[in-house]
């Protein structure tokens, strides 16, 4: 009885390690903040591409702008605060341009739309990896689309492949809001965890690691002209996360 209970324990112990060692093949070791794929590209103040207003043709007389922006600062500061809990800080600056959001859009959601920016997010990652253009194109303003146009094309010329396993998105939060002539811009933090590995053309990993998952800071900013038809937000700007 004893040496049966003993082959026993061995043989267990002899599957538990196999399987630890299947585990730790497949999804590699996570390791510190490592750096994003993606180069910083610059913050922009014009409108987001294809999210023009119905009424963005009207000439308004002069001062005008100034005189709405009174109104709605006046209407933002007389309405009763929202409970923006797990989103913003009651009477901080992302809070007040949520505030600003709301009046500009009344049915705006931060909640909704944070999910919407990790969707986006994870897209982006995957469509940058394979070089899907035509994906880009929907989710990136003119000039981010510009700047990640030049990564992939260098990198077909080089022969190289990029390989991104997206894990998980471990964080989502609002940084900044701002909402300038109807025109919001909100920028989010990501903690992202990926498998990401550049190859050359002989299949060999240059970049990265094929194995080992690494957390990933990312700062990304969206746009959108407020109470547009189009419901659509696109990345404007990238930061290398801390």
């Amino acid at each position: 009885m004893q040496d049966t209970f003993d082959l026993t324990t061995i043989i267990f112990l002899a599957l538990a390690v196999f399987v630890i060692w299947r585990l730790r093949s497949v999804l590699g070791q996570k390791t510190g903040a490592e750096r994003s794929p993606f180069k910083p590209v610059e913050r922009s103040r014009t409108e987001p591409t294809g999210n023009r207003g119905e009424g963005d043709n009207v000439v308004r007389l002069p001062g005008a702008d100034r005189v709405m922006q009174a109104e709605r600062t006046q209407a933002a500061a007389n309405a009763p605060a929202r409970d923006w809990r797990g989103i913003a800080e009651p009477g901080s600056e992302v809070a007040r341009g949520l505030e600003a959001a709301v009046q500009a859009e009344p049915g705006f959601d931060p909640r909704t739309f944070l999910e919407g920016a990790k969707g986006a997010y994870e897209a982006i990652m995957i469509a940058f990896a394979k070089g899907d253009r035509k994906t880009l194109r929907a989710l990136l303003s003119k000039e981010v689309g510009e700047a990640f146009e030049r990564a992939i094309s260098e990198r077909e010329r080089n022969k190289q492949t990029l390989e991104t396993t997206f894990v998980s998105i471990d964080k989502a939060e609002i940084v900044a809001v701002e909402v300038r002539n109807r025109v919001a811009q909100i920028t989010v933090r990501f903690i992202s965890n990926l498998i990401t590995a550049t190859r050359d053309a002989s299949g060999a990993v240059i970049d990265g690691s094929a194995e080992t998952v690494v957390e990933v800071p990312d700062i990304w900013t969206f746009a959108r002209t407020l109470g547009s038809r189009d419901p659509n937000w696109q990345l404007v700007a990238t930061e290398a996360g801390a």
